[in-house]
């Protein structure tokens, strides 16, 4: 799943970055509202983590931006304030979802795993296809009740393709949701994960490539 962190603090801005690419997500992280729109323009997010009192461009702005492209990324709106007065505003305004600070990691990362299922078609919480499982909130794999335990771009990768629900993923769709934007679209970083995966998966071979197109699992 491909975040934006937005927050003015850099210390917690890079912390919460850090604690979700240890949940195999691909993070972006920005300090000001005005970057945050420029990256939106350019990324397939599914999830933004977006501080409300941002300089540049105010948390408030950048929200009802996102609301008024239709975009189909979810906004967890984060704040300092915590009256319902103040949660009300923020949903308002088109935030999918409202944290205020301070909050626990943990709870965190549930929240933004529940709105990335709802930034796309329905999936279930827990992926299952052609024996394997894949419970994104615990990050285990089990493979006919086998765990295999895989990397964060590993599992990030397989967690794509499970969503994908038999259909073909391309190795730049691979690209834009399990790698951050400091990823050379020209190395050979999606094929070495898929290597590694199918090894680790076991026989006999899950993960099908299908030339030209991209990777399935049947």
């Amino acid at each position: 799943m491909r975040i934006l962190v937005v927050e003015d603090e850099p210390l917690l801005a890079d912390a919460v970055g850090e604690w979700l690419r240890g949940n195999a997500h691909a993070v972006d992280v920005v300090y000001d509202g005005g970057a945050a729109l420029e990256r939106i323009g350019v990324n397939d997010y599914d999830v933004v983590v977006l501080d409300r009192d941002l300089p540049v461009v105010h948390g408030d702005k950048v929200c009802r931006e996102i609301a008024e492209r239709d975009l189909t990324v979810r906004v967890l709106m984060l704040t300092a304030a915590a009256d319902v007065d103040d949660r009300v505003e923020g949903l308002s305004l088109g935030a999918d979802d409202y944290l205020p600070k301070p909050f626990a990691f943990k709870e965190l990362g549930a929240r933004v795993i529940a709105l990335g299922r709802r930034s796309r078609a329905a999936a279930p919480p827990v992926l299952q296809r052609a024996g394997i499982r894949l419970d994104p909130h615990r990050r285990e794999v089990f493979r006919d009740g086998r765990y295999v335990p895989l990397s964060r771009k590993e599992f990030a990768v397989l967690a794509e393709l499970l969503r994908a629900d038999g259909a073909a993923v391309s190795a730049e769709q691979l690209l834009e949701k399990a790698w951050d934007e400091h990823a050379d679209p020209f190395t050979h970083a999606v094929r070495m994960t898929i290597l590694k995966l199918r090894r680790k998966l076991g026989n006999p071979p899950i993960v099908l490539t299908e030339p030209g197109v991209g990777y399935r699992i049947p």
